[in-house]
């Protein structure tokens, strides 16, 4: 892949995504010494970054006119909401595979936008049963994460959001990081930034109870969870990175795992400062940027992918059980 690929998927779907604003919050750069800016996917359509990769995907095949008569797909939420909605742009008719702890308020805007939603008790059942499906006369399969053109289609985000610094702040940021799942995202992200801001570090963070990209990193082969995840970050939890991402996590800058208590004090406190409805997942690179910024002697410019801001009730709950506000963000830990 290359950014030449973002490229290209950037022109097949400026005309369905939005182009998501760069915000900013004075008392944070205050508190913390440094800048940060954060790109808000959580104001996408469907509510999440994922539009752009199965946009891409299926503007791709409507170029090459090759729509299939039904796309099945497997997601947790986001990706499902997504498909659902860039299948319905091309009138084309789909089924998203998921486990039942899928959040109900994903679940209730993926059957919005139309597609039938079939649940399974695990997410490896969901996985299989979608595996199976795809094998149906004229249907096509659209992965989560693993595949080029959903890659070069989460890259559109990250190519939004440094031209958007370039042309606001006139310059660069010094580190970009991305929330990790399968890796379709910090995967675009890098390839982006390797092109538009080639000396800004790239970092990937993900749950360290759903660490399966930490392990593989470490082990240096893709390595799966022994068990469902647990985790306030749901949109993290897949069961393992692909061969298409893992070769791309490879070359971040940087990569950090983040507990429970971390990403429910971060959500608490990007909600609070940014005044947007912010998903666990997204708040948690939060703590990495923390953790780098402790490193540093100089003021930096760092890059948030706020990812996105579709939230369970339940899980709002397990976020507020303790207030977070009562200790304002810091790097003296």
């Amino acid at each position: 892949m290359t950014f030449i690929d973002i490229q290209n998927a950037y022109e097949r779907i400026k005309t369905i995504v939005q182009r998501t604003p760069i915000v900013e919050s004075n008392l944070l750069n205050s508190w913390l010494g440094h800048q940060i800016l954060f790109k808000v996917e959580c104001l996408q359509t469907t509510g999440a970054f994922k539009l752009r990769g199965a946009s891409n995907f299926i503007a791709k095949l409507a170029a090459q006119n090759a729509l299939p008569e039904r796309f099945v797909a497997n997601s947790s939420g986001n990706h499902a909401q997504a498909v659902a909605y860039a299948a319905k742009h091309f009138d084309i008719p789909v089924t998203i595979y998921s486990s039942k702890n899928i959040s109900a308020v994903k679940a209730a805007a993926t059957q919005y936008y139309g597609a039938e939603l079939k649940l399974y008790d695990t997410r490896t059942e969901a996985d299989a049963a979608v595996q199976l499906a795809s094998e149906a006369p004229d249907t096509h399969w659209i992965p989560p994460f693993n595949h080029p053109d959903i890659i070069a289609g989460q890259g559109t985000a990250a190519l939004e959001a440094l031209q958007d610094i370039k042309t606001n702040y006139k310059t660069t940021p010094d580190a970009v990081f991305a929330p990790c799942g399968g890796g379709g995202l910090v995967s675009g992200t890098l390839i982006a930034t390797r092109h538009l801001a080639p000396q800004a570090r790239v970092m990937g963070v993900e749950p360290l109870a759903a660490n399966d990209a930490a392990e593989s990193l470490r082990k240096g082969k893709i390595c799966a969870l022994e068990s469902p995840a647990d985790t306030l970050a749901d949109g993290a939890a897949t069961p393992s990175v692909g061969e298409h991402t893992f070769v791309l996590l490879q070359q971040l800058d940087g990569f950090y795992e983040v507990n429970e208590q971390d990403i429910a004090y971060w959500t608490q406190w990007l909600q609070h400062l940014l005044k947007l409805h912010i998903e666990p997942t997204c708040a948690m690179p939060m703590q990495g940027v923390v953790e780098w910024l402790r490193t540093q002697s100089r003021p930096k410019r760092v890059l948030v992918i706020v990812t996105g801001g579709n939230i369970s009730a339940q899980s709002m709950q397990k976020i507020w059980q303790y207030d977070h506000l009562l200790k304002p963000p810091s790097l003296l830990g």
